[in-house]
């Protein structure tokens, strides 16, 4: 028989994990939906290890594995999303590329920081002109020596006003195409770099667009020189889990205050939960999240260091997409309440809604699903399962 168990070290984390959802994370929520950055919630994490979950043991973080990650932002995304991608943005790809590919100096200074949360990081990927089309990106750097000059764009960017370290995305000595893609690491308050927080989303957060005016750094800043996306999307795998993960964690809020509901409100003289039609929408909705808990789990279990493409971004495609449908209908159950901003069904609502867009949009990721099915399935075996059980 296939089974799948936590380990006991993992219970335990989650179990510590969820006393701080519950207790500080989830009580404030309605708090952070103006765009403050909730530094109270990322400081507490701070306390108990999670910060630290993707820096190397070296450095003083626990070096967790992308499964451990995905289960502590499914159990953040429970009690508030702006808080989520706060954390995703300390654990996720922009953390892994700082230690994996930046130089010893900036690792050294900013690694044992970040454990505390005090080094929030960014990652500067999207540009007016330029989402998906990597291949078009217009932000440029130079190596002059040893410095590197860095001129361009970036827009929608999270964490922007409040980050001390930029991951950039970025072309390298204008070397045309997709081959010329390489990444460069900024530090906060560079000369001619500026950031102007100036879109307030759905969710709560706010998104920046950041300029680089003749930006110098030193050459050791250029952690991936061209030729390196291959690197870069390896690592950007780990988001394609990431993104789903604070979907899940959504998704179970919604239907968990579904539940609730149900078993509290009445109508002619009978819980709303007593009716078939109640009852058929939280059957459909806990199907489509254990359904997807099973396809993001399986994903995050096969990265080495990085999750299988594919199955990582099937995992995507599928939660992001079902998070969105479950979340609707747990405001739906809600009624008039779940159009309200104190009942948490709405804020899910609006946060799943990022889902789809970032990380790599859900028609994309079809795009990369169906090419490496048709051009690679093997005409003798068939379609394989992938990953693990």
């Amino acid at each position: 028989m296939l089974q799948f168990e936590l380990t006991e070290e993992q219970r335990q984390m989650m179990d510590t994990v969820s006393r701080v959802r519950k207790d500080v994370i989830e009580p404030n929520a309605k708090k952070w939906l103006d765009g403050t950055f909730p530094y109270e919630n990322m400081e507490k994490l701070g306390e108990i290890g999670i910060l630290g979950m993707s820096v190397p043991e070296e450095y003083g973080g626990m070096g967790a594995s992308v499964l451990d990650t995905v289960l502590v932002l499914e159990e953040i995304a429970k009690g508030c999303y702006v808080t989520a991608m706060a954390v995703l943005g300390e654990v996720g790809t922009q953390c892994r590329i700082l230690s994996h590919y930046g130089s010893d100096e900036l690792k050294e200074k900013y690694l044992p920081r970040l454990l505390e949360g005090k080094c929030i990081l960014a990652i500067c990927m999207t540009e007016p002109d330029c989402g998906t089309d990597l291949g078009n990106m217009k932000t440029n750097c130079m190596v002059k020596n040893d410095r590197v000059v860095l001129n361009g764009s970036k827009t929608l960017i999270s964490r922007a006003e409040e980050a001390d370290l930029f991951v950039i995305f970025t072309r390298v000595n204008n070397t045309p195409g997709t081959k010329g893609i390489g990444c460069v690491l900024v530090e906060k308050g560079a000369k001619g770099m500026s950031a102007d927080a100036c879109y307030h989303t759905m969710g709560g957060e706010y998104l920046a667009d950041v300029r680089f005016e003749n930006v110098e750094v030193p050459l050791e800043h250029l952690a991936l020189h061209e030729g390196s996306l291959s690197k870069l999307l390896g690592a950007f795998n780990t988001q394609r889990c990431l993104n789903p993960a604070i979907c899940l964690g959504m998704a179970e809020s919604s239907l968990e205050e579904s539940v609730r509901y149900m078993r509290d409100r009445d109508a002619f003289n009978h819980p709303i939960g007593d009716f078939q039609g109640m009852r058929w929408k939280g059957a459909s909705m806990l199907t489509e999240i254990e359904a997807g808990r099973s396809i993001l789990y399986r994903a995050a279990a096969t990265a080495d260091p990085f999750p299988n493409p594919t199955l990582a971004a099937m995992a995507k495609i599928y939660v992001n997409e079902m998070s969105i449908r479950v979340c609707s209908e747990g405001v739906q159950i809600h009624g008039g309440y779940g159009f309200i901003d104190d009942f948490a069904v709405s804020r899910n609502y609006r946060g799943v809604r990022y889902g789809t867009l970032g990380g790599g949009t859900t028609e994309t990721l079809r795009n990369f699903v169906g090419r490496e099915l048709v051009e690679r399935m093997d005409l003798e075996t068939g379609i394989a399962g992938m990953g693990l059980f």
